[in-house]
């Protein structure tokens, strides 16, 4: 009988503004893959749905997370933690899914020195405007929420040269497309 081989572990990140987490949306259409939800400190937004959007904790839970070892990564962001949870995704790679996690450089960065393995695709905006565009028209954050966010995006884009692709999301589709092929290209490597 021949056993399940392990999954793959892909790591997207980009900056807030860039669509990752449209694109991850869209990737869960593929064959075979589990997209990875985060665990937040972050009040939850009234769209947003527990264990789908976020697993949503307190400060001190999610402290006693860290503590106990429990996390693969983490990250404060703008006051808030965030952080994937070491045995969902380690329990769905045993089960030979490929994982997607949608975390900040940051986070990718550490998942990269635990699972040398890891595909980290790193998703840049056409232009610090468009970004910004993009951040104003949905609406969700204060103008000075925004421009922290521009800011970090500096930062976050330096950090694309310690990824292994890069893509410009210019056109949704076209980028959803390009990134599904990194995918089925990683799926084939021994």
């Amino acid at each position: 009988m021949k056993t399940k081989s392990k999954g793959k572990l892909f790591v997207m990140s980009g900056p807030s503004g860039t669509g990752k987490g449209t694109i991850c949306e869209r990737l869960k259409e593929l064959d075979n893959i589990y997209l990875s939800v985060s665990n937040t400190t972050r009040d939850r937004r009234a769209n947003e749905i527990e264990g789908e959007t976020y697993f949503y904790v307190t400060r001190d839970e999610f402290e006693r997370m860290i503590r106990e070892n429990e996390m693969l990564e983490y990250a404060e962001y703008s006051g808030n933690y965030y952080g994937t949870n070491k045995k969902r995704v380690e329990e769905a790679l045993n089960e030979g899914k490929d994982v997607i996690l949608e975390i900040e450089p940051q986070g990718a960065l550490q998942v990269k020195s635990i699972f040398p393995s890891a595909v980290l695709i790193f998703v840049l905006p056409p232009s610090f405007e468009e970004l910004r565009n993009r951040l104003v028209t949905r609406g969700r954050e204060p103008i000075d929420v925004i421009e922290k966010r521009i800011a970090a995006a500096e930062w976050e884009i330096q950090q694309s040269d310690k990824y292994d692709y890069k893509t410009i999301n210019d056109n949704l589709d076209e980028c959803v497309n390009e990134v599904a092929g990194i995918i089925n290209k990683e799926r084939e490597r021994i």
